[in-house]
């Protein structure tokens, strides 16, 4: 649009804009960018090429030019465009870098979880719940629900405790979704960003003069460049011709064929749908007819074919200490759940600083040092601190030597072992919550 509407004198100065979109790309995908700044160096760069071509009959240095820049806020030679637009990339693209960084963090953490090591107090009650029936010649016998209950919560209890934590992540990734649908929608912002590139270079063009005379006034007058008067008709010509008004209704669709906001509809629900994901791991796991027994009275119940009379133990580490079927040891938490715990906790805070508009660190993997902070100033409560790292985390055994590495091929038994079945189930897992 650009080039049609400003012909040669666009392509002549290409590079501003291309830099300005760039660089936009590249700080939504992580880069280390500084929003406000690279803004203003955007509209400083801009100033210099227009005073030049309004003022081609003068010959301007680079300490010149550096001074032209320096009277950008006193002059405000594009009006208010730039205050408006910087309120709204910054907000826009704030938001919506955050949210997609938030998804990133939600896989890896469910990826992760899927590789925690499966306990040997687990593997011994899952051998039990599904093969000792075998021995008592009851081979199509499943368990009793809430003798199933009580073994994936005993096998699962570090997993449940993610999901105070989960929960909270979840209402900050709806919060911040909730910005991709208003005003700050990164789409609606987008869009329109050359119809009002071109409205500011419009306005530096009518009150051209004004801005030469305070820039002369304040820089000194420069040299001439010896090319006589400029050709005012020409430029005008060009400067006059204004992009026509942009229409929300051509707005573009995705390559799926729906527009932003459906899709972040679409992603409120699943995210909805994820809320006490990890508590509701035992009941997904334990569902009758399939797992399970549906009839109460015959069932397997860790001993015979009868109705399973314990009740069922609550969620979490410390509510197993009375599991009666999966011995755990609630002193002593898993290490990588706790981290997980920890990485969410930060997201959280991050989503939540985004949803107000102030930006935060991530780092750029294209950097080896530490990110910058741009957008609106951050309060004492805002947190900064935060290293996404995307590798995969090593499953270690007891003795310290990486479990995956030494893992045993798969036997011949066409029973699979119990350790399997969580590993797979796990995995099933978060393949879900990533796909979702």
């Amino acid at each position: 649009m650009f080039s049609r509407t400003y012909g040669k004198l666009y392509m002549q100065n290409s590079e501003v804009f291309l830099d300005l979109f760039t660089e936009l790309k590249r700080y939504y995908t992580g880069g280390n960018v500084n929003l406000d700044e690279m803004l203003n160096d955007f509209w400083s760069r801009l100033l210099e090429r227009m005073f030049q071509l309004l003022n081609s009959q003068y010959h301007f240095t680079d300490d010149y030019l550096e001074c032209i820049s320096k009277y950008t806020d006193q002059l405000k030679p594009f009006g208010d465009v730039p205050k408006k637009l910087k309120a709204q990339v910054t907000r826009a693209f704030i938001a919506a870098r955050t949210f997609v960084q938030g998804l990133m963090v939600g896989r890896e953490v469910a990826n992760r979880v899927a590789r925690v090591n499966v306990a040997p107090a687990c593997t011994r009650a899952l051998t039990k719940m599904l093969y000792c029936p075998y021995c008592r010649g009851l081979p199509g016998l499943k368990p009793c629900q809430n003798y199933c209950q009580n073994v994936m919560r005993g096998c699962l209890a570090n997993q449940a405790d993610l999901d105070p934590e989960w929960n909270l992540f979840i209402d900050a990734m709806l919060m911040v979704a909730d910005r991709l649908q208003g005003p700050f929608n990164i789409e609606t912002v987008m869009e329109p960003i050359d119809v009002q590139i071109s409205n500011a270079i419009m306005t530096m063009q009518d009150n051209s003069m004004t801005v030469s005379a305070k820039v002369f006034q304040g820089c000194g007058q420069p040299e001439s460049s010896g090319t006589g008067s400029r050709s005012v008709r020409g430029i005008s010509d060009v400067f006059n011709a204004r992009f026509r008004p942009y229409s929300p209704e051509e707005r573009p669709t995705t390559a799926a064929g729906t527009s932003l906001d459906r899709l972040v509809v679409d992603i409120k629900e699943k995210l909805k749908e994820s809320k006490k994901f990890w508590s509701n791991l035992p009941d997904e796991i334990c569902v009758k007819d399939k797992i399970t027994e549906s009839d109460e009275e015959h069932c397997w119940n860790s001993h015979a074919k009868a109705r399973y009379f314990p009740e069922v133990v609550k969620d979490g580490l410390t509510n197993q200490l009375n599991n009666p079927e999966v011995e755990v040891d609630i002193t002593r938490p898993d290490t990588l759940i706790r981290q997980q715990i920890m990485t969410l906790r930060v997201m959280t805070n991050k989503l939540k600083n985004a949803y107000n508009g102030n930006d935060i660190y991530f780092q750029d993997s294209s950097d080896e040092g530490s990110g910058s902070a741009s957008g609106n100033d951050c309060t004492d409560g805002c947190t900064t601190e935060f290293v996404f790292l995307g590798s995969e985390a090593p499953v270690l055994g007891p003795d310290g030597s990486d479990e995956r590495s030494s893992a045993p091929a798969g036997g011949a038994s066409n029973l699979t072992p119990p350790s399997h079945l969580l590993t797979v189930t796990f995995l099933l897992v978060s393949l879900s919550w990533s796909r979702r």
